[in-house]
């Protein structure tokens, strides 16, 4: 990875996304900070970054599904994936304590996540914001005594704040997956053993088993399906599908056999499995 490369991020610095970034490309790049996964899209195609890193699920709240419309509109190679898991900690300015506080602040699946935990102090009101560590740097930036944030420790460290409580997570196995997106789709990549596939079929009965059990024959492991209706076309779906294999060969005579009971196929990209939370 060359230095200084440029990295778009959905949110602010030492957000989830920055830390993915982190954990994928190392400490040595420069985020982009945006308010939206559309801007993300938009700076890469401007070629104002060279990367984008965009989640696309968490093993509580599901799949984030507007991120593959976006993903196959602007027709971007995944070059890779990063699993981060999700330690939400509590923190406020140095020397406030739980008690002293009347708003917790953060992202609402964030909230959600910690529900067990607030039901403990119901004197607690519920600010939702856009994101977790927007939420850190305004305590910080107005010295709010009176609200206390759920974020990640990036964000306590970066924004000075104490945390008063770690991990306060309902679920300790939460974790997020995040794609890296590339506008060249020729990047040469090493080790490609994963691919995200996207495709329609026709609406005849056994028409998506047949083009599953291609794989399946070939020995090619489907990891995930997931279904999308096309924009104003009744019954008519995309089919998102993330394949694993261990022999490229087979890999490749399933693609060409698929194509055959597909429409609008393309690969979304080929990259190195990374699923180490």
């Amino acid at each position: 990875m060359k230095q200084g490369t440029r990295v778009a991020i959905q949110g602010i610095k030492a957000s989830f996304h920055e830390e993915a970034a982190f954990k994928f490309f190392g400490k040595d790049i420069q985020t982009i900070e945006c308010n939206s996964f559309k801007q993300t899209c938009e700076s890469l195609e401007a070629k104002e970054c060279d990367y984008v890193v965009m989640a696309i699920e968490n093993s509580i709240a599901g799949s984030l599904l507007p991120n593959y419309t976006l993903i196959r509109e602007y027709n971007f190679a995944v070059v890779g994936e990063v699993y981060l898991a999700i330690q939400l900690h509590l923190m406020a300015l140095p020397g406030i304590k739980i008690e002293d506080a009347k708003f917790v602040t953060s992202h609402p699946i964030a909230l959600r996540q910690c529900v067990e935990f607030f039901d403990e102090f119901p004197h607690l009101n519920v600010v939702e914001s856009v994101d977790t560590a927007a939420c850190a740097k305004k305590i910080r930036d107005e010295q709010l005594t009176d609200t206390v944030a759920v974020a990640n420790a990036l964000a306590a460290e970066l924004y000075g704040l104490n945390i008063i409580e770690r991990r306060i997570e309902s679920n300790k196995k939460n974790y997020t997956r995040f794609l890296i997106l590339s506008k060249d789709r020729n990047e040469e990549i090493k080790n490609t053993n994963k691919a995200s596939i996207c495709f329609q079929t026709g609406n005849q009965v056994g028409s998506l088993s047949k083009v599953l059990n291609i794989f399946a024959e070939q020995e090619v492991n489907l990891s995930k399906i997931q279904s999308m209706p096309v924009l104003g076309k009744r019954n008519e779906y995309y089919f998102y599908v993330d394949l694993e294999w261990s022999d490229t060969k087979k890999y490749d005579i399933a693609i060409r056999k698929a194509l055959k009971y597909t429409v609008n196929f393309n690969i979304m990209g080929e990259y190195e499995k990374n699923d180490q939370v």
